[in-house]
């Protein structure tokens, strides 16, 4: 079954440049900034998604945020991950499969803190809505 990426345009290209080159275009999407690749299983329609998401090393475990830029609703990619929280992702070259959870309590506190120094933005996204703003650690199934 093909893989579907992101519908965001910009999302799309960053995905085939991250492949195409194996992770060297696309993995330091800005300075000091990485990115890796997760596919989630369709929650309605059992397809592979794939999306590129701003990521920090934890332990042998990654950590992303899912702040959809503040949006009211959680993004597609958690809501997946929600239904079935096994998933794959690549970091650079390296492919390999996840169990997603989300952090809670200190632990997300701790995180959510991580993940600001790398992207500021999401304090910003925070404030444009009423939902908590999902951190999600990927941990190496």
């Amino acid at each position: 079954m093909a893989v579907v990426d992101s519908p965001v345009d910009w999302v799309n290209k960053h995905i085939r440049d991250y492949v195409e080159s194996d992770g060297a275009k696309g993995h330091e999407w800005q300075p000091g900034v990485y990115t890796l690749l997760l596919t989630t299983t369709g929650r309605k329609s059992g397809n592979p998604r794939r999306t590129a998401l701003i990521y920090q090393p934890y332990g042998d475990a990654h950590v992303v945020v899912a702040s959809h830029g503040g949006a009211p609703e959680h993004p597609a990619w958690y809501r997946n991950l929600q239904a079935d929280p096994a998933a794959r992702v690549r970091v650079g070259p390296r492919e390999f499969a996840v169990t997603a959870r989300t952090a809670t309590g200190e632990e997300r506190a701790r995180l959510w803190d991580l993940m600001n120094e790398v992207w500021p933005d999401y304090a910003e996204y925070q404030t444009r809505t009423d939902r908590e703003i999902p951190v999600v650690v990927l941990d190496p199934a």
